[in-house]
């Protein structure tokens, strides 16, 4: 019996339905002890925002629920995006544990109420989260917290080059890389000080964004060094990526703002995603 699982989440709170209740052994329950392996990912709906253009970008994000395995879920039929291409940007690499709005599907102004769903399959089982504008789902991405003017942080890969924030963020690349070579990458990435709901925590006021980079997508594994790298008085932070294979990949830097939310959490509102591609050779 093939079980199909819809999960629905909001900012941290996800709630998670399956259908048929037979058949659950081996699986992991929502309140069970964590796992260090052996354990599926969830994709999860954190929201939506509307963009300065009229556009609307649908957030969304997943729950490894191991505290030490990472897995990979190739696009294809285990792992997309629907309707329209398989691959909408979403990841196929999954750190441990919670990951918010890793990345985000812009659809047009008469978007309406159609949806968007992500569906993964991995260990025999099938999850679908269905992505809307339903009112109650908008969330303060771009504009800050319940009027905070807390704005997320800006990032660019060129000093002078177009920018972007929020969880759809920004795409810089293609570059090219050599297996096992380092391939330095640039980042700018500024922002306005504000914390969420407007108080500034301790130390935090005025510093630069939080920089964590991830690969996103691709055939074999990314390190980087550093891979939180700092940046300087003009916002410019370096990293180095060194690949083990050849092939086409998208790797993620996040940036997390003066609010010092670990993790990109529940507010929605404090951290931009800024992804690069790579195509790599032997």
């Amino acid at each position: 019996m093939r079980r199909v699982k819809m999960a629905y989440g909001v900012g941290a709170v996800s709630l998670i339905l399956a259908f048929p209740v037979a058949n659950v052994v081996g699986q992991q329950l929502p309140l069970a002890p964590l796992k260090a392996s052996g354990q599926g990912v969830t994709p999860a709906f954190e929201g939506w925002y509307k963009n300065p253009d009229g556009t609307f970008s649908i957030s969304f994000g997943y729950y490894n629920r191991n505290t030490t395995e990472a897995l990979e879920i190739p696009i294809g039929p285990d792992n997309f995006v629907e309707p329209g291409d398989r691959n909408q940007g979403q990841p196929t690499h999954f750190e441990p544990r919670r990951h918010w709005g890793v990345f985000a599907v812009k659809v047009p102004a008469n978007f309406g109420n159609k949806k968007v769903v992500w569906t993964l399959k991995i260990r025999g089982e099938t999850w679908t989260i269905p992505g809307s504008l339903h009112p109650n789902w908008q969330i303060d991405a771009l504009e800050g917290e319940a009027g905070s003017g807390n704005t997320p942080p800006v990032l660019k890969f060129a000093a002078n080059g177009p920018s972007g924030g929020g969880p759809g963020g920004i795409t810089g690349g293609p570059l090219s890389a050599t297996v096992g070579k380092p391939l330095t990458v640039n980042v700018w990435a500024t922002d306005d000080g504000k914390a969420s709901g407007g108080i500034t925590r301790a130390g935090r006021g005025n510093q630069p964004p939080t920089l964590t980079w991830f690969k996103h997508q691709g055939p074999g594994s990314v390190a980087f060094e550093p891979a939180s790298p700092k940046p300087g008085t003009d916002g410019l932070a370096t990293t180095t990526a060194t690949f083990s294979e050849p092939g086409d990949y998208l790797i993620r830097v996040r940036a997390n703002d003066a609010s010092g939310i670990a993790g990109a959490g529940h507010a929605q509102c404090c951290w931009s995603n800024g992804f690069v591609k790579v195509t790599v050779s032997r």
